[in-house]
């Protein structure tokens, strides 16, 4: 196995990049500058200041004395609630619109489905002044009301999604239509 695909995009005899049709030119452009952005020591200094200083990593892990007993075994738990935002999700979006940014993207367009993906895209938007669109299926936004709360307050721009289930199989078609 190779770690980069041939001239058809198959990573030796299997595999290959399946993704929508209507995603190809993003991702086209992604790859011709992913590998010099990634290996960059600005984005690299960057992205761990962020995680340190923003998010609040690493975070600690905390030994679960009671559930340990009941098991006979030692349970730590790592607590990324601590983190900004309530949860892991801040961690990998940071790094995407960084990425996003360096080649002159002005907005993120994303789904959500319980509205922690949407709260850490409109957190990250927020803090690196892009604009943030974020579908989310009409079901889950009425039993998520406070992270759409959230989404609104950071000043994210949200599309209920009313087709299908209106939960987060359909809010990522729409995100991808979009």
């Amino acid at each position: 196995m190779t770690k980069f695909p041939d001239s058809d995009g198959y990573y030796g005899e299997f595999g290959g990049a399946f993704i929508p049709e209507l995603l190809w030119a993003n991702v086209a452009e992604l790859a011709d500058s992913y590998e010099a952005i990634l290996s960059s020591e600005s984005f690299k200094d960057e992205f761990t200041k962020l995680l340190h200083d923003y998010v609040g990593r690493p975070t600690p892990l905390f030994f679960a004395q009671n559930l340990s007993k009941h098991y006979g075994a030692k349970i730590y738990l790592k607590r990324e609630d601590l983190c900004h935002t309530g949860a892991h999700k801040l961690n990998n979006v940071l790094g995407q619109i960084l990425l996003a940014k360096r080649p002159g993207k002005s907005r993120i367009i994303s789904e959500t489905g319980a509205g922690q993906h949407g709260v850490a895209t409109a957190t990250a938007c927020a803090l690196m002044g892009l604009k943030c669109t974020v579908f989310m299926g009409e079901k889950d936004m009425a039993r998520q009301k406070s992270n759409l709360l959230r989404m609104k307050m950071l000043t994210a721009e949200l599309y209920d999604v009313r087709s299908g289930s209106q939960t987060l199989k359909d809010a990522t078609n729409e995100a991808m239509r979009y």
